[in-house]
């Protein structure tokens, strides 16, 4: 499968359909209170960029969001494929471009929350270096919540030749 991932506006019809497709996906695995979704009102805020994956036809198919904070770390949320395009590399190729643009804004480590239940959230997580932490912030205390961070390393500056 041939996709783009482009930093895009989260008010758009099909993103807001992705919103909620994960909303009914959350909701028909943990209880409301452990559902930490933030609605397109809160992707829309300063520091948060919503990444989207487009299918050759232009369909939204896949999309995360990364939350940077103050400390000079970050969270990912809302990471969500559509069913129809699971397993394609989709998700790996979303957090690739999250990954380099958190790099790239000098963000020293990622976080995230997911559930106990989502395996194939959590090997995608810890195949690409993430390692269990404790709960933080408002998962402190969520038997239904997981989390793991890892840390970012930056882009090295293009090495200089000296002229001749």
């Amino acid at each position: 499968m041939t996709v783009t991932i482009a930093i895009e506006p989260p008010r758009d019809p099909e993103i807001e359909e992705l919103l909620r497709l994960g909303d009914e996906f959350a909701f028909s695995l943990y209880p409301a209170e452990s559902c930490y979704l933030l609605d397109v009102s809160e992707l829309e805020r300063p520091g948060v960029t919503v990444f989207v994956g487009r299918d050759s036809a232009g369909r939204a198919l896949g999309m995360a969001a990364l939350v940077e904070r103050a400390d000079g770390t970050a969270e990912l949320k809302r990471m969500f494929v559509h069913e129809d395009a699971r397993g394609q590399g989709l998700a790996s190729a979303l957090m690739d471009r999250l990954e380099g643009a958190a790099a790239a804004a000098g963000v020293q480590a990622i976080q995230l929350e997911t559930g106990p239940l989502q395996h194939a959230a959590i090997a995608l997580y810890e195949n690409r270096g993430y390692t269990r932490i404790p709960n933080f912030g408002p998962y402190v205390g969520d038997d239904f919540s997981v989390c793991y961070a890892k840390p970012i390393v930056a882009p090295s500056p293009a090495a200089s030749v000296p002229a001749h």
